[in-house]
């Protein structure tokens, strides 16, 4: 038996705020509960990945915080009505062997793959799916064309084979972050650990379907859009079958009937000739009466608020209120004859009520819309009580607060001692029953706007006449009313029909239900009330409470009215109802269903016995044909049936059609389900001041197939969907605001919340409080299902209630759910009697305010419009390229810098090939020019050196390395110092000995166990056979904390250069030839491999050369650089080109910018550089960090004038989004508009652009991010969707030449086509330096060349993606400017779904979602798509992203995420360049490293 729902729980349009309370099952179904434990039982079990969480995230706070213990007479026990045997369902095996689970680890292969399972199952049961055999995929095997069935079950494209891309992985060494013991991490080849992480991955492939392998085009049209897939109609999906409908006529209303001409002049009649008449008995919460309102006090009491409205309140001597302004009626449910004496009040006085809740708090769910409401109908004046007034949130100067969104208003309180005595002769003008507005009702829409529904005196009157003729109500008879008495059939029953009748209502208010939910039965027993008005709730509390009372008797209904009849749920609790209670005198024909709609008022009524109607309906309907909107009674598939009752006949004087629900209003066919419309006096008359949708709604003039009117007056739209069934009666199956439209198929929220809490018969669900409600994500409706649970549950139990929820809803309903997620008891936005608001629970859900406690995403089941895979079509061959692009006109791309030949005359050059060379030159001729200052975080020069200085500590280190290390020449020296001058001198020093120093990062003293790791790798792959460096660092290398990292017996030998003697050289080494090794230069990449590469005196020489002529570079120049100096361009800036060119270099170590964010700026500013350069990080450091405090820098005198050019040095595409805000924030300094630009180096050639100081100002671009996908180039205008904007890398360097080539055939590509970056300069590096004869794997990345065209040159393959595209420009030569665009390292990119994606792409889009989102990095594992991303925020709020992430990721990638892991602020790995480290990271994930604070496995 499900749990207790709550009563609005699946009803997105709130039309009534239903009360609710642990009782309360609108939903319960014993056969429904059948259905789905037989469909759960026929799932075999699927063993779902447990997402993981930390400790701290599953404290819940304690429901005692929210709520009041609900106090109710009523036990929680509701076995009772369970018959024996019920609660064998079958249970999961519990979740809580994890592991079990390691062994069954599976490996697979770290190479990219290809994306996310679509394949769905249209209408079919899906079979548990296969597991995989489980294959362990190493090294080169990875890379082998695997069997599609002995790989991991490809969940992406169901291509079968891992493509293997061209550019070898790098296979040297891992540059592994937290400790470095290759046991622990995976090796280059992509062979995991056993980890908890991996085995739950698994898990997560095995409940993934394998999709088919689609069969390959003969001919692959690669369409630039990527289409989204059009779910097709399944050709056997069924179809109505039946003729078209007729409209269906109500009874005429009664003649020859006395009705009274309008509801005041009933009033005023029993008011004056019956004035002890009992009107209204309002009951306390103990169930006594508390006071009886006669007709004598109503009239009187209207009356005097009549006049009192009119004629006391004035704003600057004018009346306040003029006839037919609306007043707001704010009073609580529990004073109904206050409320009455109110709304008669404003009729009397011809003005227009509106009543609405009471608001408790400043922010009540929904509270801005009910502002926004009372604004547009102009409302200044809130009508309520003492005691009401009393309780509302006040503001500091003790007036009433003014809620968020609400207009400003006066509250009259109408307690009778505020209101004056109207004069003897005083009447209001009398009103007949005319087209003017009466009064306004609220209704929330699925939206949660909330507008008015104006309903006419006329409509009143009408209403109240077809409900006397309908329910047979006569005069003086008695009516208990548990309903809400502000609105709906509370208020049309209770508070108009029953004062045309001179009936005596007896209210019922919530509380009291909720104390004692028998009341109502006790008080018709008592008052031998002859009608009652209930919802099905009541119905089934009070079958949960009558067990003691064997007093009660019903036998005086003779009428009772099932106000939510139009609930197809509210069939079980009647059935019910009526077992029990039919031995207690109840009458099977007293029961009366109902349906309503804020629109139409009362749309059909069951007729009592007496009044002669057809016998009451079931029908039994296939839940499949009502899905495709077909009626289809149910015969062979018992588990998937909705049982609905018939709502009785239409109201008298009504015409009812059903009309299809999109589209124009065709009418039905007499087998099909669509939208009930009426055409009656009895309907609302529009939404108040809402001309547009008005029309569409209460004027619809339905059609036939021929396109015919079928009547001239129009109809009201209600809102609810159903069909006419036999005896012409009226069957309601949903409402058009629970309605999801998912492919081509609707669900009503309602059915899906009742099949979700028939899963549990042990009471999971905190009292029953579901909201079902769906999202549009990638153009269609995805069903977002949220739970309270209870305070006990446990995280196995949520967990296996949620995977069970997930199959019977696919079960039953044949469709997924796309996010199912659990927030503690209490913390769902509730509305006004206590349901969920369902409106603001979706806000909150799409926003990220929602707080889960658990969640569960199934994007790979639901989402089946992705676009198709792309499928590789056969290349076209290099030769076949060239000449379509020969003719379509288009050139060849390939550009080059200034030719250095003519340049520079040759016998200096000729003179200076080795950089030794120059700086004894320079020592010689100007041994006192400054070449280099170094700051500290105070701005101060903490050292310097001169030409001589540093020639002579260069000597001083080469006599100690050959003497004291006994080294010679060619021998590999690693340089471990901090970034300073020592660093320069000791590099000097080894060139003037002929060793071969390798600059090394030193470990940091704080983070040992990451860093240190590291150096030793470097210093052992580099085979150095000596260590130089500073005593500090060496004591550090020898330390008790190194040994704990790594064994520090293997050092080479150390030396520290601290204070080493004053010796010269004999001869300072002059190299043979200029293809010697000068140094080598190790860096890590961001795909994680430690790469060295081999630069020789030749290009060393070269690359200083052309950076000298890009940059103007001259003895009287002085340059600002704030890089570190271990390697890349920052290695050459620092310690070659200053003593190249002679310029003075002041140099910023960016470790001193912590503790000094300004240190570079103000260096700038002091040294008035004209060139400086810098990091991503520290370009971070300042946007961040400097953001608040221009004008205190300009204070202190900083000044950015001075700068020509500011270069980001990087290996990256140009970060635009950063280099922009920095430009924007330090324009206040001075710093021109274009002065930032960006450099581009990699490994194969350090500098391959450069801006300089001279040239064109670097282009943007626009491209389209889907045609990247496919691995082109498509230019689009800025601001077009899918548009991402690219930025040249600065201008190509002199000497230097770059082509474009076919990332497969190797052939050149035309302008502006996307292909690998190919160089050839004379500062190429040689080679990589491995220790492990890998030279040959990679040769083609130093030696490539064309395999068509220019065949002759040998390049270098950056492995970078770009185009090359010719400007309008015009560069020093007068030529057109060339401009190169880098769009991302082939290593970084993901192949997914076939097409190629740039992990940035997907992460900018990611830190976009949620304000709380700090950094995110992506890669994949087994063909999932994995993102981590950084919470700022409190960890309560982690698990708001998981949907977020999986939404945006989905809406702008076409890709579903198969795993979120969030992690605290600094977890994901940054090297010093700045760039995300996302192999490190990924290692740390499968190794269980993260300590995330949540993980998501989605399904």
């Amino acid at each position: 038996m499900p749990a207790p729902s709550q009563t609005t729980a699946a009803v997105p349009k709130q039309q009534k705020p239903r009360p609710t309370s642990s009782r309360d099952e609108r939903f319960r179904s014993d056969v429904h509960t059948e259905a789905v434990q037989a469909a759960l039982a026929k799932y075999k079990e699927r063993k779902m990945p447990m997402p993981s969480k930390r400790r701290s995230v599953l404290v819940h706070s304690s429901v005692e915080t929210y709520t009041p213990p609900d106090t109710s007479s009523a036990s929680e026990d509701e076995g009772s009505l369970r018959r024996p045997g019920r609660l064998t369902s079958t249970p999961l095996q519990s979740h809580s062997n994890i592991e079990p689970w390691l062994d069954r680890v599976i490996q697979g292969s770290s190479t990219s793959s290809s994306a996310s399972s679509t394949s769905s199952h249209p209408g079919g049961r899906p079979a548990a799916a296969p597991t995989a055999a489980a294959t362990t995929l190493t090294g080169p095997a990875a890379h082998a064309h695997l069997d599609v069935h002995s790989a991991p079950p490809d969940v992406t494209t169901g291509l079968g084979e891992l493509s293997h891309r061209e550019r070898p992985q790098l296979a040297s060494v891992r540059g592994v972050a937290r400790g470095y013991s290759g046991s622990v991490l995976e090796t280059a080849g992509g062979v995991p650990v056993n980890s908890r992480v991996s085995s739950k991955i698994q898990q997560l492939l095995n409940t993934l379907k394998r999709p088919k392998r689609p069969p390959l085009k003969e001919f692959f049209v690669d369409d630039f859009e990527e289409l989204l897939e059009v779910q097709q109609p399944d050709p056997n999906q069924p179809k109505p079958e039946g003729s078209q409908m007729v409209v269906l006529r109500g009874e005429p209303l009664a003649v020859g009937v006395p009705w009274p001409p309008s509801l005041l002049a009933a009033l005023q009649r029993w008011g004056t000739t019956q004035p002890k008449a009992p009107c209204l008995t309002a009951l306390d919460t103990a169930g006594k009466a508390v006071y009886t309102l006669t007709y004598g006090k109503l009239w009187s009491r209207s009356l005097k608020l009549a006049y009192t409205l009119l004629n006391k309140l004035t704003s600057k001597n004018e009346p306040l209120l003029k006839p037919g302004d609306r007043v707001a009626l704010v009073f609580p449910n529990s004073d109904p004859v206050m409320f009455m004496v109110a709304f008669y009040g404003c009729l009397l006085a011809d003005l227009v009520p509106v009543p609405i809740e009471v608001p408790l708090t400043r922010k009540d769910a929904g509270s801005q819309q009910v502002g926004f409401l009372l604004g547009s109908c102009g409302v200044t004046l809130a009508l309520t009580t003492d005691a009401c007034q009393k309780g509302l949130p006040k503001a500091q100067t003790g007036e009433v607060a003014t809620f968020k969104g609400w207009p400003p208003l006066s509250w009259l309180v109408i307690d009778g001692k505020h209101l004056t005595k109207p004069p003897k002769d005083w009447r209001p003008q009398t009103q007949d029953a005319g087209a003017g507005t009466a009064y306004i009702e609220y209704k929330t829409s699925k939206e949660g706007s909330t507008v008015g529904v104006t309903v006419s005196h006329a409509s009143l009157l009408a209403q109240c006449q077809a409900l006397t003729q309908a329910c047979g109500y006569s005069e003086a008879e008695t009516l208990t009313n548990v309903l809400d008495f502000k609105r709906d059939a509370g208020l049309w029953h209770g508070v108009l029909t029953s004062v045309m009748n001179r009936m005596h209502v007896i209210s019922i208010p919530y509380a009291l239900m909720k104390v004692n939910p028998l009341s109502w039965i006790q008080k018709v027993c008592s008052y031998k009330a002859r009608a009652a008005l209930v919802k099905s709730r009541d119905m089934h509390w009070s079958l949960l409470a009558q067990r003691g009372q064997r007093d009660v008797s019903l036998s005086s209904l003779r009428v009772l009215i099932v106000a939510d009849g139009a609930n197809p749920w509210s069939i079980s609790s009647c059935d019910a109802f009526l077992n029990v209670f039919q031995s207690r005198g109840l009458r099977p024909e007293v029961i009366c269903p109902c349906a309503t709609s804020p629109e139409a008022l009362t749309v059909a009524i069951r007729r009592p016995p007496d009044l002669g109607g057809p016998p009451p309906k079931k029908a039994v309907l296939s839940m499949n044909g009502l899905s495709f909107g077909v009626i289809r009674v149910d015969t062979e598939e018992k588990l998937s049936v909705l049982t609905v009752q018939d709502v009785g006949q239409v109201l008298p004087g009504a015409d009812v059609c059903v009309v299809k629900v999109e589209g124009a209003p065709y009418l039905c066919k007499t087998d099909e389900v669509g939208e009930l419309c009426v055409s009656s006096t009895t309907t609302g008359t529009a939404y108040y001041g809402l001309l547009g949708i008005t029309k569409s709604v209460f004027e619809t003039v339905p059609v036939t197939a021929g396109g015919m009117p079928v009547s001239d007056r129009p109809f009201t739209r209600t809102g609810l969907l159903g069909f006419i069934g036999p005896d012409n009666l009226v069957f309601v199956v949903g409402k058009l605001d629970g309605l999801m439209v998912v492919g081509v198929r609707r669900h009503s929220a309602d059915d899906i919340v009742a099949t979700a809490l028939a899963v549990e018969p042990m009471k999971f669900v905190y009292r029953g409080r579901i909201a079902v409600f769906s999202v549009t994500v990638l153009h269609d409706d995805r069903i977002v299902l949220v739970a309270e649970q209870r305070p006990d549950a446990s995280e196995e139990d949520s967990f296996q209630w949620m995977s069970r929820v997930l199959q019977a809803i696919d079960s039953i309903h044949q469709v997924g759910v796309y996010c199912l997620a659990l927030v503690p008891a209490n913390t769902l936005p509730k509305a006004p009697l206590g349901g969920i608001h369902i409106s603001e629970t979706k806000q909150r859900f799409l926003e990220g305010m929602l707080h889960p406690c658990n969640v569960l995403m199934c994007p790979h089941t639901c989402v089946t419009n992705l676009p198709k895979p792309r499928q590789k079509q056969p290349e076209v061959g290099p030769a076949s390229m060239i000449v379509g692009n020969l003719v379509a006109g288009k050139r060849i791309a390939q550009a080059s810098g200034r030719e250095l030949a003519h340049l520079e005359d040759s016998d200096q050059a000729r003179k200076f090939l080795f950089l030794p060379d120059v700086l004894q030159w320079r020592a010689h001729t100007t041994p006192d020019h400054p070449l280099f200052l170094l700051l500290n975080a105070k701005g101060s020069v903490t050292s310097t050196a001169t030409c001589v200085q540093l020639h002579k500590k260069a000597e001083r280190v080469a006599a100690a390395l050959m003497e004291k290390a006994r080294l010679g020449t060619g021998d590999h020296v690693a340089l471990v110092y901090p970034p300073g001058v020592d660093l320069i001198a000791a590099f000097y020093g080894c060139l003037y000995c002929g060793c071969v120093p390798v600059t090394v990062r030193p470990p940091h003293p704080q983070n040992l166990t990451t860093t240190l790791p590291t150096v030793k790798m470097i210093v052992e792959v580099s085979k150095s056979t000596c260590v130089l460096t500073t005593q500090a660092i060496m004591r550090l290398l020898k330390s008790k904390d190194a040994a704990a990292a790594v064994d520090i017996r293997t050092w080479p030998t150390i030396l520290d250069t601290d204070d080493i003697p004053k010796k010269k050289v004999a001869n300072i080494f002059r190299p043979p030839s200029p293809d010697v090794l000068a140094y080598l230069d190790f860096s890590v990449s961001t795909t994680g491999i430690l790469a060295g590469v081999k630069m020789s005196h030749a290009a060393t020489s070269a690359l200083c050369r052309s950076i000298k002529l890009q940059c103007e570079l001259y003895p009287s120049r002085q340059i600002a650089i704030c890089l570190d100096p271990y390697c890349g361009l920052g290695f050459a800036l620092w310690c070659l080109c200053s003593v190249y060119s002679g310029h003075q270099s002041v140099l910023v170590p960016p470790l001193e910018l912590e503790s000094n964010v300004s240190l570079w700026l103000s260096a700038v500013s002091q040294y008035k550089a004209r060139v400086t350069f810098c990091s991503y990080s520290v370009m971070e450091m300042c946007t961040k960090g400097l953001g608040a405090q221009t004008g205190v820098l300009r204070m202190k005198g900083v000044n950015l004038s001075c700068v020509r050019t500011c270069m980001v040095v990087a290996e990256e595409r140009p970060r635009i989004a950063l280099t922009q805000s920095f430009s924007k924030l330090f324009k206040d300094l001075g710093l021109p508009a274009r002065a930032v630009s960006t450099t581009f180096g990699c490994r194969v050639n350090v500098a391959i652009c450069l801006q300089g100081t001279a040239g064109p100002d670097p282009t943007t671009v626009y491209v389209d991010m889907r045609a990247l996908r496919h691995d082109r180039v498509r230019l689009v205008e800025r601001g077009s969707p899918h548009s991402l904007p690219l930025t040249e890398s600065g201008k190509i360097l002199p000497g230097v030449k770059v082509i474009i080539a076919h990332t497969e055939t190797k052939g050149p590509l035309g302008d502006s086509h996307l292909g690998e970056i190919w160089v050839s300069s004379p500062h190429n590096a040689t080679g990589y330096y491995t220790g492990y004869g890998e030279e040959a794997l990679h040769a083609d990345h130093f030696s490539a060349r064309l395999s068509f065209g220019d065949t002759q040159t040998i390049w270098a393959r950056t492995g970078y993606l770009g185009f090359l595209r010719r400007t309008e420009l015009t560069d020093a030569s007068g030529e057109r400017h060339d401009a190169l665009y880098v769009v991302g390292s082939l290593d970084e990119t993901l192949e997914l779904r076939g097409m190629r994606y740039h992990p940035i792409d997907i992460e900018t889009s990611v830190v976009r979602a949620h304000r709380s989102i700090a950094e995110c990095a992506v890669f994949t594992w087994t063909n999932l798509l994995v993102v981590v991303v950084e919470l700022d925020g409190l960890e309560r709020d982690a698990l708001d992203l998981v949907a977020l992430v999986t939404n945006v990721v989905l809406e702008e990638h076409h890709l579903v995420v198969g795993v979120v892991v969030i992690v605290d602020p600094g977890v994901i790995p940054i090297n010093s360049r700045g760039e995300k480290q996302r192999m490190h990271l990924r290692d740390g994930f499968l190794a269980d490293q993260l300590d995330p604070i949540y993980v998501a496995y989605n399904m």
